[in-house]
C-alpha cells in the first residue's frame, strides 16, 4: 500500500467517527427530554365513592332433575317368561303384576307336599288318641308332630319360590322401555325395564365449599329449565355427608314443590341461589379490587396521590363487592388504570361515580 492510499483510508475513517459522534449528541437530548416529560404527566383515571348499599350474592348453578324414586326391574331367579304385562311409558300401580315366569314344577311340588301334609296330620291325630290310652309312647307322638311341622315349613318354602316367579311393581310409577319379550329366558342379570316415580321430582346440584353451611335442610331454592322462563321452586331435602375432595363442592338434593308437566326427569336445570344478603354493605366496583399473592388491595385517591390500602372482602354480585375493612364510607377509590399507577404517580380524575 502506497502513501496516497493510506491518506485516503485515514480520511474516510475520520469522517465516519465524527459523523457518529455528532449523531449521538443530537439524539441524547431528545431521549432524555422525552423521559422527563413523561414522568411529569398525570395519569387520568376514573373513581368511585365508597357507599353503603343492600347487597346479596347470587349464584347460578347447573343442576339435574331426577325421579323421586327409580328402580331397575330384574328377576330374583332364572326362568322362562310365560306372561308379560309391561305397558311401556304408562303408569302402573304398586303391586301390579309385570312378569310371570314358568312355575309348573313348583306347583307340582306344592301339591305333593299338601297331600303328604294331610296324611301326616291324620296320623298325628290317631297317635294322639292312642297316647291318651297309653297305646304309644310320647316319643312316637312327638315324631309325628315333627313330621307335620316339617311339611308345613316345606310348603312355606315352595310358596316363597312361587312368589319369586312373579315380578310386581315396587311402587306406583311410570314404566320405561322393556328389553324382553314373552318366551324369553331371563336370569337375575337381565334388565327387564325400569320404573320411575315421576309424580314428584328431585333436583340435584352442587355448591362451592364456602357455601356449604348455608345449605341446610328446608332451604328454599328456585330454578328454571330450557324452553321456558317459568320459575320453579324446590326445598333442600339433604346434603352429602362430605365435601368432594377433587372439586371442593358439596352435593345437594332438593325436592321439587308441586307437579309440573314441563318438568321431565333428566332435564338440565339452572339453579338460582341468593347467598349472604346484607342490607348495609360498604361496596366498591369489582374491578377496583387488586388481587395479590396474600391479600387484596384498593387504591384510595387522596390529595391527588394514590394510597394503596389492603382490604378484606365479603359477598359480591355481578358489579360490586362488599368491603369488610380497609376503607370507610366516603373514600374515593380508583377504578381504572390500576396497572399503570405507582405509589409516586400523580392522578387526575376524569370521572367520579
Amino acid at each position: 500500500m502506497n502513501r496516497n492510499s493510506r491518506i485516503v483510508i485515514g480520511f474516510i475513517l475520520s469522517f465516519i467517527f465524527i459523523s457518529c459522534k455528532s449523531e449521538k449528541k443530537d439524539d441524547s437530548p431528545k431521549a432524555s427530554g422525552g423521559r422527563a416529560g413523561s414522568g411529569n404527566r398525570p395519569i387520568q383515571a376514573e373513581a368511585f365513592i365508597v357507599r353503603s348499599k343492600a347487597l346479596s350474592e347470587n349464584l347460578e348453578i347447573p343442576g339435574t332433575l331426577l325421579p323421586f324414586e327409580v328402580t331397575e326391574i330384574r328377576p330374583e331367579i332364572s326362568g322362562r317368561v310365560v306372561a308379560l304385562n309391561i305397558p311401556e311409558g304408562s303408569f302402573v300401580q304398586k303391586g301390579a303384576l309385570l312378569i310371570k315366569l314358568f312355575d309348573g314344577d313348583l306347583q307340582a311340588q306344592l301339591k305333593k307336599l299338601q297331600v303328604q301334609l294331610q296324611i301326616a296330620q291324620k296320623t298325628a291325630e290317631r297317635q294322639k288318641e292312642l297316647l291318651t290310652i297309653n297305646g304309644i309312647s310320647q316319643q312316637e307322638y312327638d315324631l309325628s308332630e315333627l313330621q307335620v311341622s316339617n311339611l308345613k315349613a316345606d310348603i312355606d318354602l315352595i310358596h316363597v319360590n312361587i312368589s319369586k316367579t312373579e315380578i310386581r311393581a315396587p311402587f306406583t310409577g311410570r314404566i320405561g322401555l322393556r328389553n324382553i319379550s314373552t318366551g324369553a329366558y331371563i336370569s337375575p342379570t337381565t334388565l327387564v325395564t325400569t320404573i320411575s316415580q315421576v309424580s314428584q321430582l328431585k333436583l340435584e346440584f352442587t355448591v362451592p365449599e364456602k357455601y356449604s353451611e348455608t345449605m341446610h335442610k328446608g332451604r328454599k331454592v328456585s330454578f328454571t329449565i330450557a324452553g321456558t322462563d317459568q320459575k320453579f321452586n324446590a326445598a333442600v331435602l339433604a346434603t352429602e355427608s362430605n365435601i368432594e375432595a377433587t372439586t371442593r363442592t358439596l352435593k345437594i338434593r332438593a325436592v321439587v314443590q308441586g307437579i309440573h308437566q314441563l318438568l321431565v326427569p333428566g332435564a338440565f336445570a339452572k339453579v338460582a341461589l341468593q347467598l349472604g344478603k346484607n342490607d348495609h354493605s360498604l361496596i366498591v366496583p369489582s374491578q377496583a379490587v387488586i388481587p395479590q399473592a396474600r391479600n387484596k388491595s384498593v387504591i384510595v385517591y387522596k390529595d391527588g396521590k394514590p394510597n394503596f390500602q389492603v382490604v378484606s372482602t365479603g359477598i359480591r354480585d355481578s358489579s360490586y363487592v362488599q368491603v369488610l375493612d380497609g376503607v370507610k364510607e366516603g373514600d374515593t377509590v380508583i377504578t381504572t388504570g390500576l396497572l399503570a399507577i405507582r405509589p409516586e404517580s400523580k392522578i387526575k380524575l376524569v370521572k367520579v361515580q
